[in-house]
């Protein structure tokens, strides 16, 4: 399981005094404490009225009220003190790079709030190691391919195997325009760790903006069809965009270079996963505050279970389906829909998976003119 769905699995610990699921905490610290100032006053004024009753000496009550006590506190502080043990030794092994160890959640106090706050961070960190090695794995994976074959292809015109004719160096240009591609996969990555870029906001008209999106998908993939994409970007010539924009004049307020990576990814994802002359259906409405705008992207593939909405738009996520649908197709990065999801969150707006009779059904809403987070 991911760092996330180990998250979505635990309940977000309470405030203090109050139980994680609700309702107040009998047994918390500052409970625990109380009742043991309690019971010390109430064994000292004990034994103080035996020792009346009994004509006992005062330094004897006094050293059995002493001891009592410190046995009291010293449980009481025993099992305070021992889970602090273990998440230190748990906080240890994270600092040396062992994100596999958890501490018991079997508390129902601050601590038991401690431990499971500890036990989150752990899965966090270990969710993001495990990506950064799935990084580099599939960074070498993707530019094995092409460096290869541009090595080859040079390799050969050095020793004259071939000669240095506008064909072959056609194939050299192919192999350095996947090049291109994957760094410029890396760079939107590279944006989307360091947080919120500027975003350069203005007004444009939906359907002749959309209109050139669809029309540059086409022409992309027209022209690296044949040849396997590095990046993730599809080369299927088969299936048809059709676009709805609803009023014509429709417009809207945003970054039309976000909205780019927004629409041409969901796009990507969309026609891989079409069947052999498919149809995906880019559909445009306007939204419920000035100038704002929501966006359907609707295929006619497999879909989605409802079970793995939640991991849609994971980075390196690459779905259920284990071979994407129609010839040209791949499997890409599966990066994609990480970097839709990031650019629509820098608008303040929200994407998701919608219930669709056919295929899957992705929905994006752009605020707007209302505040955009900085």
């Amino acid at each position: 399981m991911s760092g996330d769905g180990r998250q979505a699995a635990r309940r977000s610990p309470g405030t203090l005094g109050e139980d994680p699921w609700g309702g107040v905490r009998p047994f918390s610290i500052k409970t625990k404490l109380g009742a043991l100032v309690v019971i010390s006053v109430l064994i000292t004024t004990g034994l103080s009225i035996v020792a009346v009753h009994t004509k006992t000496e005062l330094r004897f009550i006094t050293v059995f009220s002493m001891i009592a006590t410190l046995l009291i506190t010293q449980f009481v502080a025993h099992s305070l003190t021992m889970p602090l043990d273990e998440m230190n030794t748990v906080a240890r092994s994270i600092s040396e790079g062992d994100y596999t160890r958890r501490v018991r959640e079997n508390r129902r106090d601050e601590l038991g709030d401690l431990a499971q706050t500890i036990n989150v961070m752990a899965d966090e960190l270990e969710a993001q190691d495990n990506q950064r090695k799935e990084l580099v794995a599939n960074v070498s994976h993707e530019l094995r391919t092409p460096i290869a074959g541009l090595r080859a292809v040079l390799e050969n015109i050095v020793d004259g195997v071939t000669e240095a004719d506008p064909e072959t160096m056609r194939t050299a240009l192919k192999q350095t325009e996947r090049l291109g591609r994957l760094v410029e996969t890396l760079l939107d990555l590279s944006r989307l760790d360091n947080g919120v870029v500027p975003l350069k906001l203005r007004r444009f008209e939906v359907w002749p903006y959309l209109s050139g999106v669809l029309k540059e998908a086409n022409m992309v993939a027209s022209a690296r069809a044949g040849i396997a994409s590095g990046s993730g970007s599809h080369t299927r010539t088969d299936v048809h965009l059709h676009l709805d924009v609803s009023p014509p004049e429709l417009t809207a307020h945003a970054d039309p270079e976000r909205i780019h990576q927004v629409v041409a990814n969901l796009i990507d994802n969309a026609v891989k996963h079409s069947p052999p002359h498919g149809r995906v259906t880019v559909r445009a409405r306007r939204g419920p505050q000035p100038e704002s705008l929501e966006l359907e992207v609707l295929d006619e593939g497999p879909g989605i279970p409802r079970s793995e909405w939640h991991r849609v738009f994971e980075r390196f996520n690459r779905g259920a389906v284990t071979r994407p649908h129609g010839p040209g197709s791949d499997g890409g990065t599966g990066l994609g829909l990480a970097i839709a999801r990031w650019a629509v969150d820098l608008h303040g707006g929200r994407i998701g998976v919608a219930e669709s009779d056919r295929g899957c059904r992705i929905i994006v809403t752009l605020p707007g003119l209302t505040s955009v987070p900085s």
